[in-house]
């Protein structure tokens, strides 16, 4: 009688967990999802893109005599001033002609003042009075030829800049407009850097600029910044000089000039660097979080908004460049949508979720 009582007592805690089985399964709360609600702001358009420097300024230095080069008066590689002097070229043949001129022009002015004398005693003709002056004249411009050339014996450096190597030695022989450089003088405090940007970015930037959504004209539009090619950063930054007119044929690029301070003398020609160009400012710009964007299996973006009943809903958008670790947004946001941004691999399309306010990043 016991055994029975308690096959019975089993058989019924068998059935009672039965029925448990069988009832409806415990609900899930909604997903708890970090959101970010959509706001409007000056968004600078900027392009990180490769550029070589340049001189501001190239002056090749030539003789504009001939002559025996005396003495090099520059040490190879200094910056050097504009009217420094650079060559000293033997100038006794270039002093002998000079004072021959000038003692050419002396013998002319007295005759010419005396001749002048004698017209008004008309001691004298009209026309032998007019040959003292033309002679007179004539010594005039032959002893300024003789001061020139005599100044020309020494050279000056024509801009300020930093010198290269000389290409003569003192006794060397050169000759005036000789095709060979005596020496190079670059100008690098500014320097330029010259950009290439595809053009199509920036016909696309063009049109934004014509539609009123970008603006070319403020300030901040003209600056440009300088990375080295190991990563560092340029402590000064520049500014956009101009776009050029043409498109390369090889490369579809269209060259930027951007001017930069180096006091340090830094930046050398030929260095290549990495520019972030600013062309404009995006007025009502938006910018979300590279990690809240997704792919549909087209490859375009999409972002989960959520809805006024708190479900997640899949959106397709359009993005325009990357800043930062941010992309802006052209188009399916809009102002006080909720995307989500934080807990996206715990929610689905058209799930309920749990939405948390969260600080946009700066």
């Amino acid at each position: 009688m016991r055994s029975f009582l308690i096959v019975g007592t089993l058989g019924a805690a068998l059935l009672a967990g039965c029925g448990e089985q069988a009832g409806p399964p415990p609900q899930m709360p909604p997903a708890s999802v970090g959101v970010l609600t959509i706001t409007e702001q000056r968004v600078a358009l900027s392009n990180e893109l490769p550029g070589r420097t340049s001189p501001f300024a190239v002056s090749e230095v030539r003789p504009q005599i001939s002559g025996i080069v005396q003495r090099r008066l520059f040490t190879e590689g200094s910056n050097v001033k504009a009217g420094q002097p650079l060559y000293q070229i033997d100038p006794a043949p270039y002093r002998a002609v000079l004072d021959s001129a000038e003692a050419t022009l002396s013998s002319a002015r007295t005759r010419a003042e005396r001749y002048a004398s004698l017209l008004k005693q008309s001691a004298i003709s009209a026309q032998d009075t007019d040959d003292a002056q033309a002679a007179y004249k004539a010594a005039q411009a032959a002893a300024q030829s003789a001061r020139i050339n005599m100044n020309y014996t020494r050279i000056v450096a024509p801009i300020s800049g930093r010198i290269g190597a000389s290409a003569v030695t003192e006794g060397a022989l050169v000759t005036a407009q000789q095709p060979t450089a005596l020496a190079t003088i670059s100008t690098l405090d500014p320097i330029y850097v010259d950009i290439d940007q595809s053009s199509n970015e920036l016909i696309a930037l063009q049109r934004q600029v014509q539609q009123g959504s970008v603006d070319s004209k403020t300030p901040a539009a003209a600056v440009v910044t300088l990375k080295f090619d190991d990563g560092t950063a340029y402590a000064h930054p520049g500014k956009l000089q101009f776009t050029d007119v043409t498109v390369d044929a090889a490369t579809g690029a269209v060259r930027l000039r951007a001017i930069f301070p180096n006091p340090e003398g830094l930046l050398l020609p030929g260095l290549y660097v990495r520019a972030a160009v600013t062309q404009g400012v995006d007025v009502h710009g938006i910018l979300l979080p590279q990690n809240a964007v997704g792919r549909d299996p087209k490859g375009d973006p999409t972002v989960l908004v959520v809805d006024a009943k708190n479900f997640a809903r899949l959106r397709s958008i359009r993005t325009g460049r990357a800043v930062g670790n941010q992309w802006q947004v052209l188009e399916g946001l809009k102002v006080g949508e909720k995307v989500i941004v934080e807990g996206l691999a715990k929610v689905m399309p058209d799930m309920p979720v749990a939405p948390q306010e969260i600080a946009a990043k700066k």
